[in-house]
């Protein structure tokens, strides 16, 4: 077969990736505190960009104005999955074509005028205000360590050793490692272990948690043989096997719920006292209130949205005192990506729009009657409805709170799994189902302990078509014990005694 070149013209479509659509597909998965610092860093860089921090001015009118780099956007986000766009090189992003002529600042929506605050009836949240951090665990017990009876070694080892003390306040370091580390024998680690566990708060340096236990009843004079002994197995503690417990500490039924008693006041994370670092509030992106017309009136939350504007004023005189190429070409990016940055901030805020009114519209029973009208709801819905594809959806949902008339609620809470239902109805929402089983355990009589069997039974009576393994799953998921712990819990084991 011989081999020859030749010219070949083809016609195709294809999406070119470009930095300024990266940039935009990239802020729609930001939450509102990575947006808000991602801007920040945008505002340091750029010169022509700046902050609006004046009032809030009425909503104008410019559908036109902004239709066309509107639906460039939304054309893109709509027809091609960018699953991996994040995984490009990341020193393309802020590469842009320097020979590309400006683009015009097109008047915005201004979503300052959008409802703020953080709450509905207009009062101040104030919660992220009362968030202070407090001292470490790390900084008390070194406050300590100032004023320990210690050589330097010693107390070389006991910087080592707090070094090594998780925010709970247990020991996460092999005691030989660390000896080996600071050339030192594991003896004088012990020992200077022994004076860190006297430290305040009781308990902290404890190894597990048996013997952070076992300091808290040493400090209270109550670590006895047989409390020592009942230590050694909270393996049985957690089962409730009182019998064993019995065998193994020598003392009866009674003695040991006493004994149980007095660890249920302990605490079995004490450094968790301290502060490390400020609870960050979950903030709402969206709001959603019942109108006085009855219907669901969605809002977002100006807060969370960054007001900037490109300073045309500052660019124009720049501009005309730039006599080389080099720096006519850095004017010029510089206008283009703070165009492109407002821009996308603008598409960003309506995307996340589109997608809440979508869902709000989905789900109107569970905000009007509650969890048990959840429906069974797939990105793929979402997106065919608004007309873009699911890996935007799946973006736009990620880290976006919305705050109802039922509490605040992760955008993503409102993609459930379906659940067929007997006789070919209506299928069921997986979480509404997880709801049900948790209020049948709840409700169970003062005699009663549902099997997951039984629960199987109970549902499919209702016409929900469940597995017994899918029960357990949904049960275990919730943190609720099977039925033979629940029997122990409310009757105790087969010596009759009850742990209270």
């Amino acid at each position: 077969m011989a081999l020859g070149q030749r010219l070949e013209i083809r016609q195709g479509q294809s999406l070119v990736m470009t930095p300024q659509l990266q940039q935009a597909i990239k802020l729609l998965q930001l939450s509102n505190i990575e947006l808000n610092e991602y801007c920040e860093q945008e505002l340091e860089k750029n010169p022509l960009l700046e902050r609006d921090d004046g009032p809030p001015e009425p909503e104008r009118e410019h559908a036109e104005a902004e239709a066309p780099a509107a639906e460039t956007l939304d054309a893109a986000l709509a027809r091609e999955d960018f699953s991996k766009a994040e995984d490009m090189d990341a020193s393309h992003e802020d590469k842009y074509d320097s020979g590309e002529a400006p683009m015009p600042a097109a008047p915005l929506t201004d979503w300052t005028t959008v409802r703020g605050g953080q709450s509905f009836d207009g009062e101040d949240g104030g919660l992220e205000s009362s968030v202070a951090a407090g001292g470490s665990l790390k900084d008390h017990l070194e406050e300590q360590l100032a004023i320990a009876a210690l050589t330097p070694e010693r107390r070389l080892v006991c910087l080592a050793l707090i070094d090594a003390v998780d925010e709970a306040g247990y020991l996460r370091i092999d005691l030989d490692e660390l000896a080996g580390r600071l050339g030192t024998s594991r003896d004088c680690v012990e020992e200077v272990l022994r004076v860190l566990q006297g430290f305040d708060p009781i308990g902290v340096a404890a190894r597990d948690l048996a013997e952070c236990l076992s300091l808290q009843l040493k400090a209270q004079d109550r670590l006895d043989p047989a409390m020592a002994a009942l230590l050694t197995r909270l393996d049985l503690v957690a089962r409730r096997e009182t019998a064993a417990l019995c065998a193994i500490c020598g003392v009866d039924a009674e003695d040991i719920a006493d004994m149980v008693a007095e660890i249920r006041a302990l605490t079995p994370k004490p450094g968790l006292a301290f502060g490390t670092e400020p609870v960050q509030p979950v903030i709402p992106d969206v709001f959603v209130k019942e109108g006085p017309d009855g219907l669901w009136h969605i809002e977002l939350n100006a807060d969370t949205l960054p007001r900037l504007l490109v300073n045309s004023r500052y660019y124009a005189k720049v501009s005309k005192g730039a006599r080389d190429k080099d720096s006519k070409n850095y004017l010029t990016e510089c206008l283009n990506n703070a165009n492109w940055l407002v821009k996308s901030l603008d598409q960003r805020a309506r995307t996340i729009m589109k997608v809440a009114s979508e869902i709000v519209r989905q789900q109107d029973g569970f905000l009007t009657y509650g969890v048990r009208h959840l429906r069974p709801l797939n990105l793929r819905t979402v997106a065919d409805a608004i007309q873009m594809h699911e890996s935007t959806v799946s973006r736009v949902t990620s880290n976006k709170y919305v705050a109802t008339p039922r509490g605040v609620f992760e955008l993503k809470y409102f993609f459930t799994a379906s659940i067929q239902s007997v006789n070919g109805a209506e299928a069921h929402s997986a979480e509404a189902v997880r709801d049900r089983i948790r209020e049948m355990i709840e409700n169970e009589g003062k005699r009663e302990v549902l099997s997951d069997d039984r629960i199987v039974s109970l549902l499919t009576a209702d016409g929900v078509n469940i597995a017994r393994r899918t029960v357990a799953k949904y049960r275990e998921a919730m943190r609720i014990p099977s039925s033979v712990e629940r029997r122990r819990q409310k009757f105790g084991d087969s010596t009759g005694a009850e742990l209270r």
